[in-house]
């Protein structure tokens, strides 16, 4: 409960600082804001501080800064000329619409460093921890390789046909140039080295990359402190690894056909694949509640950072990649853009994202993802 309360709340924070990076840099370049809101739709609450009014809507799937001249059509006050995001630099614009994004990448980073400073990286080893059992082949059961060999817990693999292995790296590319067929494995079992024979299973690679063999075994983890230049690296590699899984994630979603079933939802065909599914906050503070340990959950926190900011860099308008990629288009070209052409995508933009949004709200609520 505590867990759900916390990632709602730091959900909100997320979208806030987001729209925080927008207004501070705003007012950083001389623009001017006139509004700041958490949600979308009808008014829960607001209140005016200076030139700005602050506030929360009904629908919470995102947020907004107002600045004056950033919509094309608006029409500008005399008082505010000199301070509309249309009559600044391209530097400026581009610090303005890109600075939420880069605000969510920081926090997003600053969460998979403090996991990785705090928590250690877990390495596999080449001491076996587990042994599978049986495996079943062509609808019959047969001992796994690893069985047949007579590998036990708590020997430690030396080599894999021709190659010596001193990490579960070189053991998994031992098995992909073996793949399928009779090998010779060689184990430190209590001091004593020992050659065991074997069949593995060639099977397809988990990468989808061509193929490799199956031995049937898990190996024993140990966690590695980690020092501030690796915390680092792994950090970024995280915020890498949340952008292209973002990616993917986005195009299995508007597929034609997942699309088609995600119309579906809204006359109670609910059974929707939890890898092609949106989800809505609802669903995040549902996923965070279901973690076992703190860092899993930060993880999680970290990602949604990751997600808001790669959807916003999209460059689609009128996403924050949107107003970028229209202001290089007129810096490039020197000419102004046309906005208005434009409208149609915008409109089919937020079209789409509402009805994700809907779907995501929808399936949160009457089928709530189940790790």
């Amino acid at each position: 409960m505590l867990g759900g309360i916390a990632a709602a709340v730091a959900i909100v924070l997320f979208v806030t600082a987001h729209e925080a990076g927008h207004f501070l840099a705003a007012k950083a370049v001389g623009m001017k804001a006139t509004q700041f809101f958490f949600g979308f739709g009808p008014k829960i609450w607001s209140t005016q501080r200076g030139e700005t009014e602050y506030g929360f809507k009904w629908l919470p799937l995102g947020g907004y800064v107002r600045i004056v001249g950033m919509n094309p059509l608006e029409e500008v006050s005399p008082q505010d000329l000199g301070r509309t995001y249309r009559e600044k630099k391209f530097w400026e614009k581009s610090f303005v619409v890109l600075a939420g994004v880069g605000t969510n990448f920081l926090i997003a980073f600053v969460l998979f460093l403090g996991i990785a400073l705090t928590q250690g990286i877990a390495v596999p080893t080449t001491e076996v921890d587990d042994v599978v059992a049986t495996v079943e082949i062509e609808r019959a059961e047969q001992p796994s390789p690893a069985a047949l060999a007579g590998l036990e817990s708590g020997d430690v693999i030396l080599g894999v046909g021709d190659s010596t292995v001193n990490s579960w790296d070189d053991v998994i590319a031992a098995l992909r140039d073996e793949g399928g067929g009779p090998t010779t494995l060689v184990v430190d079992r209590d001091g004593e080295v020992l050659m065991l024979e074997t069949d593995l299973i060639q099977q397809p690679a988990s990468d989808g990359q061509g193929t490799t063999g199956f031995l049937g075994v898990t190996s024993v983890v140990v966690v590695e402190e980690v020092g501030v230049g690796q915390g680092i690296g792994l950090a970024a590699q995280g915020v890498w690894k949340g952008i292209e899984g973002t990616f993917v994630s986005i195009g299995e979603m508007v597929r034609p056909s997942n699309v088609i079933q995600y119309f579906g939802v809204f006359v109670g065909d609910t059974d929707v694949d939890q890898n092609i599914r949106p989800v809505s906050p609802i669903g995040i503070v549902n996923i965070t509640t279901q973690m076992e340990s703190v860092a899993a959950f930060v993880g999680i926190l970290a990602l949604v950072n990751v997600i808001l900011a790669t959807l916003n860099l999209l460059p689609l308008f009128p996403l924050d990649g949107g107003h970028f990629a229209v202001a290089l288009y007129e810096k490039l070209t020197h000419r102004e853009a046309n906005i208005e052409k434009l409208m149609p995508v915008a409109a089919a933009v937020v079209i789409l994202f509402v009805f994700l949004g809907l779907v995501g709200i929808i399936l949160d609520v009457v089928n709530p993802i189940s790790l």
